[in-house]
C-alpha cells in the first residue's frame, strides 16, 4: 500500500512539474514571438586614397524573427531616373539610378542576430561623347556631331552578418578597377527597447 502511495505521489509531483514546464515553455514561446525589433544603419563610404569623397547613411527598422523562416524583407528605396539616348528616332529611356536595400533577421538563443542585407547602388560618375553618324551618303568617317552620354556605375552585394547589439561591422571592401576608388558598407545595429505595460 505504501508503494502505491509514494508512487501516486510521484505521478502528481511529475504532473506537476509538467505543467510548470509547460507553463514556462508556452510563456517563453509567447515572448519570442513578440520578436526584437532593430534599428539598422547602413553607411556606404567611397574613398580615393586617404580623402573620402562621399558618405552615405541609411537608416530603418526592421523586426528581427526568433524562428525559421525569417521575418519578411525590410525594403528601402532611394534615387533617381536618368535619361539616356538609346540611338533610334525620339529614343529617350530612362534609367533608375539610386541605392536599393532589402534587409531581414534572425535572432539567436545566444542573443545575437543574423542580419540578411541585399544591398544595390548605381550612380552617375561623369559622361562619354558619342558620335552621331550621318546619313549613308556622306563619307563613314564623318559625324553629325556629338553628344553626351551618363557614365553609370553599379556595386552589387548579398550577405549575412551575425552580430550583437550595439555592434558596428564593416562588411565589403571593394575597388573600382577603373577608377580605383574605394568603396565600403558598414552596417550598425541597436535593439530597440520596447515599453512595458502601464500599471
Amino acid at each position: 500500500m505504501r508503494i502505491v502511495r509514494v508512487l501516486l505521489a510521484m505521478l502528481i509531483a511529475f504532473g506537476g512539474n509538467s505543467a510548470l514546464l509547460s507553463a514556462q515553455e508556452q510563456a517563453k514561446s509567447e515572448a519570442r514571438a513578440a520578436g526584437t525589433t532593430l534599428k539598422v544603419q547602413v553607411t556606404i563610404a567611397e574613398n580615393e586614397g586617404e580623402k573620402k569623397i562621399v558618405s552615405l547613411p541609411y537608416i530603418y527598422f526592421l523586426r528581427a524573427a526568433d524562428a525559421s523562416p525569417s521575418s519578411p524583407w525590410t525594403k528601402l528605396r532611394m534615387g533617381s531616373r536618368i535619361p539616356v539616348y538609346n540611338g533610334k528616332e525620339g529614343g529617350m529611356q530612362y534609367l533608375d539610378v539610386g541605392t536599393n536595400i532589402d534587409s531581414r533577421a534572425l535572432a539567436s538563443d545566444d542573443g545575437r542576430f543574423d542580419v540578411t542585407l541585399n544591398l544595390e547602388r548605381s550612380w552617375v560618375e561623369g559622361d562619354v561623347l558619342v558620335p552621331m553618324q550621318k546619313p549613308p551618303a556622306q563619307p563613314p568617317d564623318s559625324y553629325a556631331g556629338q553628344f553626351r552620354e551618363p557614365v553609370i556605375r553599379q556595386f552589387k552585394t548579398e550577405l549575412t552578418l551575425t552580430m550583437r547589439d550595439g555592434q558596428t561591422m564593416q562588411s565589403t571592401l571593394a575597388t573600382d578597377p577603373l577608377s580605383g576608388k574605394v568603396l565600403s558598407i558598414t552596417l550598425t545595429i541597436n535593439a530597440v527597447k520596447q515599453d512595458g505595460p502601464s500599471r
